[in-house]
């Protein structure tokens, strides 16, 4: 599958992780502990960074690392960063890449299915603060994506699932045949489906990508459905009681209900939502933090503008848009009730 963006374009293609990685010349592996374990031998020669795995890597100290490690390995701005890992090792690695040396070459192989679906594909690259998640980054397209379907057999199933939710939202917000499919059954470790709806997904995303790619006109805004609820939680919980994708499954639930308040939703549509992702195993609701910390940290997403929320919420199973100026008393009211 190509990618075009402003620069050229890029290609996802499916592989070996052996293949994706042989004959790789003047290239240096970013990657962490996790998949360094289970595929490390694979690397061979090739210079490799391992980091501590899990959200917390996606730091300015770690991304300092990153560069001093490049600089003490004597890359050049014609060498070539492999980010090998999951979604926070594509944020992470990708930055890097379009940092150094104001930005050298940028091979993606992603190991999760979150990142397969989502993170490694559509040129955003980053890092988190302590006060909100991505507030540093780039758009910084790869020069390549290789989808090597071989490593999620080495996923944990809390692991999987957390990238499941993601696909759930391609669902949601574009197709609603897709997130049928996932109603009748879920997605498992093994399932049959798994590269026919991982292709399915990045190709959602690609139409997106390409019709917004620096979110100009706010329909790439549209794929962040669930995520500025979700990103808030991460914050208020630490980057750490919560995965990603389950912080994102919970912000689904209170986005959906955000837009029935609003009239904009069809009624029962945050129900539906809720019970196709506790059939996935991913949590829907998150007891115990301050509801109005959460709203503190949405006001820090993005998409805000002058401390104005604002939300991608759903016009109906299959569509979904960006709404700005969200009054906060609604916000309210759904995280009170849905959390």
């Amino acid at each position: 599958m190509r990618f075009r963006h402003s620069r050229g374009s890029y290609e996802m293609v499916a592989a070996t992780l052996k293949e994706a990685l042989d004959g790789l010349q003047n290239s240096f592996v970013i990657t962490d502990e996790n998949v360094f374990r289970f595929w490390g031998a694979e690397i061979g020669d090739l210079p490799v960074h391992v980091v501590a795995a899990g959200e917390r890597s996606k730091s300015l100290t770690v991304y300092d690392g990153c560069l001093q490690w490049l600089a003490s390995q004597r890359a050049t701005r014609s060498s070539t960063v492999v980010a090998l890992g999951g979604g926070v090792i594509g944020d992470l690695a990708g930055f890097v890449a379009a940092t150094y040396m104001r930005g050298i070459g940028l091979l993606q192989i992603p190991t999760s299915l979150l990142a397969m679906v989502d993170s490694s594909v559509g040129g955003k690259v980053g890092l988190d603060l302590e006060a909100g998640k991505n507030l540093v980054g780039a758009f910084f397209p790869p020069d390549h994506v290789a989808l090597c379907m071989e490593t999620l057999a080495t996923l944990p199933v809390r692991e999987f699932n957390n990238g499941a939710a993601e696909v759930w939202k391609y669902g949601a917000i574009m197709d609603e045949a897709l997130f049928e499919t996932l109603e009748a059954r879920p997605l498992g470790p093994g399932d049959e489906r798994l590269p026919e709806i991982v292709v399915r997904s990045v190709d959602l995303k690609r139409q997106v990508v390409e019709d917004d790619e620096f979110e100009t006109s706010g329909r790439r805004a549209s794929l962040n459905f669930g995520h500025t609820v979700g990103h808030a939680l991460e914050v208020v919980t630490g980057y750490g009681p919560l995965l990603h994708g389950e912080a994102v499954s919970i912000g689904m639930v209170v986005e959906a209900a955000i837009g029935e308040r609003l009239q904009m939703t069809d009624g029962g549509t945050s129900q539906r939502i809720a019970r196709g992702l506790a059939s996935q195993h991913l949590p829907v609701r998150v007891p115990g933090v301050d509801l109005a910390t959460v709203v503190d940290a949405m006001r820090l997403d993005k998409k805000a503008t002058a401390g104005n929320l604002a939300l991608a919420l759903l016009d109906g199973f299959g569509s979904s848009r960006l709404v700005s100026d969200v009054p906060e008393s609604v916000v309210l009211e759904c995280l009170r009730e849905n959390l």
